[in-house]
């Protein structure tokens, strides 16, 4: 059978998740991020499904060759997680391995559907590399803004709606994210044009989620507030972490610009649900 556990459980899946695999994996079972678990034993699990709570994919973590999780595994998508799904109008299942083992068993697993991939890259960024880069100039009507209690209070912002929902894509609550995360905005006229947030937190590696509105894009917001982000993590002890799809070419570009190097890459899956 496949059991989902409760959030005080999490903690069980420890032992089975890699070391050197996927921040977002480690803040789910951490605690940290919101998600839900599924695995092949309530209380002595050796394999496991985690669904990352802002929907953005499922994590499949400990032994890909357990034949009774692997066996129930369609069935489970097609009875339990399509439900769930629908209920988000979440329509695409995307599926990584927490470690390479697993896309071969993901390939033979899901053989009789209509299986997709992509690659994805991730970037890391060491302070020495960072001190030789000099902050973007940007045009005067733009300004960066930590995101703090404050920003929130301030009435005159226009779209502080924005911020609240990027942020709680990947956050509890807001009070989580002031608490754990770290966070840069620029503001045009009262409006929120470009943030650079903390997604998922394990320890003191902190997801970069970065997004520009599309009418403000081609005016290095995104480098400016990436730059500022990454100043104000190294300040704090805090190491950056840029998870990227290989064919996200602004992404790699903005990334590549402050001094961030590909540290390594993995493959995703994909199919409708």
């Amino acid at each position: 059978m496949i059991f989902e556990l409760s959030k005080d459980e999490f903690h069980k899946c420890k032992s089975i998740i890699n070391e050197n695999g996927s921040v977002e994996v480690k803040a789910v079972v951490s605690g940290v991020n919101p998600g839900r678990i599924f695995v092949d034993h309530p209380n002595f699990p050796s394999t496991g499904l985690i669904w990352l709570g802002n929907n953005d994919g499922f994590y499949f973590i400990g032994d890909e060759n357990n034949d009774a999780f692997n066996h129930e595994l369609n069935s489970y998508i097609d009875s339990v997680i399509i439900k769930e799904a629908k209920k988000v109008e979440l329509a695409w299942f995307e599926g990584i391995g927490n470690h390479p083992q697993w896309n071969k068993t993901i390939e033979r697993i899901f053989k009789h559907r209509k299986l997709g991939s992509w690659n994805q890259r991730v970037y890391t960024i060491n302070i020495e590399d960072f001190r030789e880069k000099i902050d973007p100039e940007i045009e005067k009507e733009y300004t960066v803004f930590m995101i703090n209690k404050s920003l929130f209070e301030n009435d005159s912002i226009k779209n502080n709606d924005y911020l609240y929902s990027k942020i709680l894509e990947t956050w509890p609550s807001l009070d989580a994210f002031f608490s754990k995360g770290v966070g840069m905005c620029i503001i045009h006229q009262q409006e929120i044009v470009s943030v650079c947030i903390s997604s998922f937190v394990f320890e003191n590696i902190h997801c970069i989620d970065i997004e520009t509105i599309n009418n403000h894009q081609g005016k290095k917001l995104a480098q400016k507030v990436a730059y500022r982000y990454v100043k104000e993590c190294f300040e704090r002890g805090i190491i950056p972490y840029w998870d990227v799809m290989e064919t996200n070419k602004p992404s790699i570009t903005v990334a590549e610009h402050i001094g961030f190097t590909k540290d390594f890459q993995y493959v995703g899956y994909e199919f409708t649900l």
